[in-house]
């Protein structure tokens, strides 16, 4: 183990609170059948993970790896804000490198958190002008997990008044089971009304909003004056 990564273990190690773990665990659902089951924390805060990230920075990949291996939630999320860091101030090479990372290791990017702090970084900016293909098989994979990655990616391109590849990949998951979806995709739903187009929105949800699931429906329409909002909760379902 290099001085830099020893450093940063014991750091996170002096960070650690007992306390503040044993919430995070039951805030990120980490009990027998819930979705981040076996899921282990340290008790670190968000600010001090990005303090922690920040002064890390200069850790290999190598040692990222080992991070986004990790059964420790902290970890792995100090891991992705150094991607990140380390994606704002790459050349094209290097960005290609970290995307490959982070595509390889999609299934240790196993929590909400995790992907929406993350995949609208790397995975959005990355694919701007290239092929996205990726992420209509990540939509459609059994994890739940690389579904979210390939919703969330796009809010990358909703930011860049792009919403195309949301409401296609809104299509596809539209009829997801899980409830994490159901939020995620009526969040982007909401910031492409937001962001991009209102009348983009609400041609979408008047073709599906008879079945889409009532949370996705929910958060999708949760800007809309109380009149509109009423107009699509109350019509039969």
């Amino acid at each position: 183990m290099n001085k830099l990564f020893k450093d940063f273990k014991s750091e996170l190690t002096q960070n650690a609170s007992k306390e503040k773990a044993l919430i995070y665990q039951r805030f990120f659902k980490t009990g027998k059948g819930e979705y981040g089951e076996g899921d282990i924390f340290l008790g670190i805060t968000v600010p001090e993970q990005k303090k922690t990230a920040k002064k890390y920075a200069d850790l290999s990949m190598k040692d990222l790896q080992d991070l986004i291996k990790s059964k420790i939630h902290e970890e792995r999320q100090i891991c992705l804000q150094i991607l990140i860091i380390k994606f704002k101030k790459a050349d094209s090479k290097q960005q290609k490198e970290i995307y490959n990372f982070y595509i390889k290791n999609t299934k240790q990017i196993n929590n909400w958190d995790l992907v929406d702090l993350s995949a609208y970084k790397i995975v959005g900016p990355y694919l701007e002008d290239k092929d996205k293909s990726i992420l209509y098989k990540l939509a459609q994979s059994s994890n739940l997990w690389e579904r979210r990655i390939s919703i969330l990616s796009t809010f990358y391109y909703i930011m860049q008044n792009k919403p195309e590849d949301t409401l296609k990949i809104a299509l596809i998951l539209k009829d997801d089971k899980h409830d994490l979806m159901h939020k995620a995709v009526g969040w982007m739903l909401r910031e492409v009304g937001k962001r991009c187009s209102e009348e983009l929105e609400e041609q979408f949800l008047k073709q599906h909003y008879k079945t889409m699931p009532r949370t996705m429906l929910r958060y999708a329409i949760e800007r809309f004056p109380e009149k509109k909002r009423q107009f699509y909760l109350a019509k039969p379902r």
